[in-house]
């Protein structure tokens, strides 16, 4: 395979926004007939990679080629016709529409006078029939596609993207809406394409799919390429070290594990589950405890906290507080179940920019009060202050609008809003993404504090040192499934050894 020619050649692909470099001089080599996976953790280049090979931005620097030709596509139709297609993780068609509408939409077969005018729905309906039957897929393609499920839908976006001359197929985490065995019957597809002699780009971050399906792969890290390896070449470990930035082998702790409470649990979760997004998990919480939630992105940590706090509902198990069973189908139920929770993307599912500083630290109090008791100006004022002064959220007043807040002062924003409620349990999900590194101390002294003070913390990361360094134990979660449990005290290294598939 190494002498083949390649089919797609990037050699030093260079973006920046704003002037910051996101990719720097990054190389990727496609063959023909290869399954290469594309891996690295979040923030690393991955996406912004894929959008500057399929036309969404334009390179800063670098050279793209393909089959040996020099090319540049300045838009989505562009590469489309050059033959890059992509798959991306949330099947993006119309539900409202056929499968064979979905399969041709924006290049209808046509008839009629020099045909141009009408649509040919025969000859769409039977070559769409034809282009599923390549992919052994026998379904009525008349049929609205939001009558199928969505590993038929996955199936039918690779159709739409093989239809016409495709050379290059990038799948972006196509397996993160499907279960065990809707993975293997798009995996027996690939292992069809890639025999016919397609060339596929596919970025996961399902360790066990990688060495399942992949012949190569190449790793980025902080938008640079660290390497290109043979799958059977490069172990998880070795895997990880690379996605990570550090080796490692797998050791016992460094420390003696923390005393946990006894007695019956704060929160106990036995066999919570939602299809396609996590397998059946087991976990306990104690007063005054933090349980660190470690794994690579996609593990199925984010997925968990969300089935806690009520943001998706669990298709199975059950969760008990303080030996009671209790139902969590929306976040407001959570609230007023005394939990709370610090979502991954603060920007998204946490800030409302609009808002002054103290309208959003009442937004929760206010909720688990409901709509008949409203907190007033006063009391608002009063509740920001007070946290504006405890947790240190430099603002020049309280109502100032929180968008003029930095990052890590929304972040203590944010947490002061859940703090409000005076939580049993706080979920933090990434509370130090994106923030700086005297911010980050700030936040992680308040959380120790905090449960030093009897709150029950899960503290999500994916940064493993900070995992290490405040838990009283740690969960590991690998593909969708929680691969072990660990003390407190464990280092990073036996966390990733957990991680690429060792017994914990």
């Amino acid at each position: 395979m190494d002498g083949t020619a390649p089919m797609l050649q990037l050699s030093g692909i260079t973006k920046r926004f704003f002037g910051v470099p996101v990719l720097k001089d990054v190389d990727l080599c496609l063959r023909a007939g290869e399954v290469h996976a594309l891996m690295g953790q979040n923030g690393a280049g991955k996406s912004t990679l894929i959008k500057v090979l399929t036309g969404v931005y334009a390179a800063d620097g670098g050279r793209m080629q393909l089959a040996g030709e020099d090319i540049r596509p300045g838009s989505v139709q562009q590469a489309q016709a050059l033959g890059l297609s992509t798959v991306y993780q949330e099947v993006n068609l119309c539900p409202n529409l056929s499968v064979a509408e979905n399969i041709f939409a924006g290049r209808y077969p046509r008839r009629g006078a020099r045909g141009a005018w009408r649509i040919d729905w025969a000859r769409m309906q039977r070559d769409a029939r034809a282009l599923l039957a390549r992919l052994n897929l026998n379904i009525d393609v008349t049929r609205l596609l939001a009558s199928y499920p969505v590993a038929v839908q996955q199936m039918v976006a690779i159709a739409r993207a093989l239809n016409g001359r495709s050379r290059v197929l990038i799948l972006d985490e196509p397996t993160s809406s499907l279960d065990d065995d809707e993975v293997q019957r798009l995996f027996g597809l690939l292992r069809q394409l890639r025999a016919e002699g397609l060339a596929i780009l596919f970025v996961t971050h399902f360790l066990d799919e990688v060495y399942e399906i992949s012949d190569r792969i190449t790793v980025l890290r902080n938008g640079e390429r660290v390497g290109e390896y043979l799958t059977s070449e490069l172990d998880a470990p070795a895997l990880i070290g690379a996605m990570i930035g550090r080796e490692f082998t797998a050791s016992s702790a460094q420390r003696a594990p923390a005393d946990v409470q006894t007695g019956t649990p704060l929160l106990c979760a036995r066999g919570l589950a939602r299809r396609g997004q996590l397998e059946p998990v087991d976990i306990e919480l104690r007063a005054g405890e933090v349980l660190g939630l470690a794994g690579l992105l996609g593990s199925g940590r984010t997925e968990l906290a969300r089935l806690l706090f009520g943001m998706d509902r669990a298709d199975a198990g059950t969760i008990e507080l303080q030996g009671r069973a209790i139902k969590l189908d929306t976040p407001t139920h959570a609230i007023r179940h005394g939990l709370a929770m610090c979502p991954e993307d603060r920007k998204a599912e946490g800030v409302v920019a609009e808002l002054s500083i103290r309208e959003n630290i009442a937004l929760a109090l206010q909720a688990r009060l409901g709509v008949w008791r409203c907190l007033g100006r006063r009391q608002q004022q009063e509740l920001a202050e007070r946290f504006i002064r405890q947790l240190g959220i430099k603002a020049s007043d309280a109502d100032a609008p929180m968008s003029q807040l930095s990052g890590g002062n929304q972040q203590k924003a944010l947490l002061a809003r859940w703090l409000a409620t005076e939580p049993r349990l706080l979920i933090l999900d990434e509370p130090t993404r994106g923030i700086d590194v005297a911010a980050k101390q700030e936040i992680m002294e308040q959380i120790l504090a905090l449960a030093r003070n009897g709150l029950s913390v899960l503290f999500i990361s994916a940064e493993l040192d900070e995992v290490a360094r405040v838990s009283d134990r740690i969960a590991v979660m690998r593909e969708r499934r929680k691969a072990g449990e660990l003390p407190g005290g464990s280092d990073e290294q036996a966390i990733c050894a957990v991680i690429a598939g060792a017994q914990a």
